[in-house]
């Protein structure tokens, strides 16, 4: 690492980045919790007063609020917000103590371990590390703690919608060494089919609901899942959907009136949301010609829908300085050829990206593949790594002074 960044990065040890990680962990800020993630924000607040680096809270729900931390720069650099979300998944099933933060093996273990309260922690130590070193920056840098990832990003949306501002994002989420600059929209997709009751030994009395939505579903898999397969970007992948759910009838001997059919769809670039939908309105208005009892309605599910955006696909052009940053940073850090990912589930990254016209990028430390498992964890060296890659970002992007 160069001298100066090594300056910046010994200001912070190993063991502090992995108790403030502990800490972060050992508090339960999930959507069960009562206060959801409120104490986590204290405890981030309390990290950053002792610290004596400037922080804001954001009103985003009751008393719920988005925390934002700045170090400013001298000027005539760029600016950079370093964000990830507060809140995690339950604990369901879990075969670790979930809020021990128990470190055995050189890991840390419990829920959110790796995603995300280990990224945040790596994020939070580097503003204190250029704040320790007294080494400036020449644009400011941001750390953005938003809530509410796993529901309805309504953390992410407000911090736009307030018109939060960046030269570059990074969002934190466990990237494995790897680094995303694109990933596919994503929409839960409901379909309510309605038909008639009868006994089920006069079926011909009535309508049946399951039936109806099997026409459906048969007609998806022939008309649309084959255009899907031939839809490729090179920084998102191909555009997929899954049926996830079927729901009908009351007992097997009475005809079913109502069923109905969830989807996920993740979409790419060159797709509209509106695009989306009508080609599965087109199914159901071509089934409803060729049957007069055919009956079904199609809507977003309220399930994690947001009040103001939807969720848009995230791209980032290659070309962008903030990208070669962070692709320089992995390569100096972690001494290996940095590799783009396109297998990557949808993030907060694209709020940022897609609505508030700011370059993203998404890279942490850890392994996606942890994330909500019921032994979650993140290894030492990952975020000691982490840490050091961010370091190296801030410096690059925003420029030492």
């Amino acid at each position: 690492m160069d001298p100066l960044l090594s300056k910046v990065a010994s200001r912070v040890s190993p063991r502090e980045i992995a108790e403030l990680a502990s800490k972060l962990i050992r508090i339960p800020s999930h959507w069960d919790v009562p206060t959801k993630e409120k104490e986590v924000v204290k405890a981030v607040a309390s990290f950053l007063t002792i610290e004596n680096i400037p922080f804001t809270l954001q009103p985003v729900e009751g008393s719920r609020n988005n925390l934002i931390a700045s170090i400013k720069g001298e000027g005539g650099g760029r600016s950079l917000a370093l964000s990830g979300h507060l809140d995690t998944v339950p604990p369901y099933n879990m075969e670790v103590e979930p809020f021990a933060a128990k470190i055995e093996g050189g890991r840390i273990f419990g829920r959110g371990a790796v995603d995300m309260k280990g990224p945040v922690a790596a994020m939070l130590m580097t503003l204190a590390a250029f704040r320790r070193s007294g080494v400036p920056l020449k644009g400011d840098l941001i750390f953005a703690g938003v809530l509410a990832e796993e529901t309805n990003s309504d953390g992410s949306e407000t911090l736009i919608r307030s018109g939060f501002r960046a030269d570059g994002v990074i969002v934190g989420e466990p990237s494995d060494r790897e680094y995303a600059i694109g990933h596919r929209g994503l929409e839960w997709i409901e379909v309510e089919f309605f038909g008639k009751t009868a006994h089920g030994g006069v079926p011909q009395d009535g309508v049946n609901a399951i039936v109806h939505a099997a026409k459906f579903i048969n007609r998806v898999q022939e008309k649309i899942v084959p255009k899907l397969a031939l839809r490729e970007h090179p920084h998102m992948g191909p555009s997929v959907m899954n049926f996830g759910r079927i729901e009908g009838g009351t007992q097997p001997s009475t005809v079913a009136d109502h069923c109905v059919v969830e989807m996920d769809r993740r979409y790419i670039s060159s797709e509209s949301l509106q695009e989306v939908l009508a080609e599965y309105q087109e199914v159901l208005d071509e089934l409803s010609r060729e049957d007069p009892t055919f009956r079904a309605e199609l809507k977003l599910m309220d399930l994690g829908k947001m009040a103001h955006f939807y969720h848009a696909p995230l791209e980032t052009s290659p070309d962008d300085p903030i990208v070669k940053a962070v692709v320089d940073s992995i390569r100096e850090v972690s001494c290996i050829e940095p590799r783009m990912t396109t297998r990557r589930g949808w993030t907060d990254a694209a709020i940022f990206g897609h609505f508030g016209k700011i370059p993203t990028v998404v890279f942490g430390p850890g392994s996606l593949s942890r994330s909500h498992g019921k032994a979650e964890y993140i290894t030492l060296d990952e975020l000691e790594e982490g840490f050091r890659t961010y370091v190296s970002i801030a410096a690059r992007f925003c420029g030492a002074a």
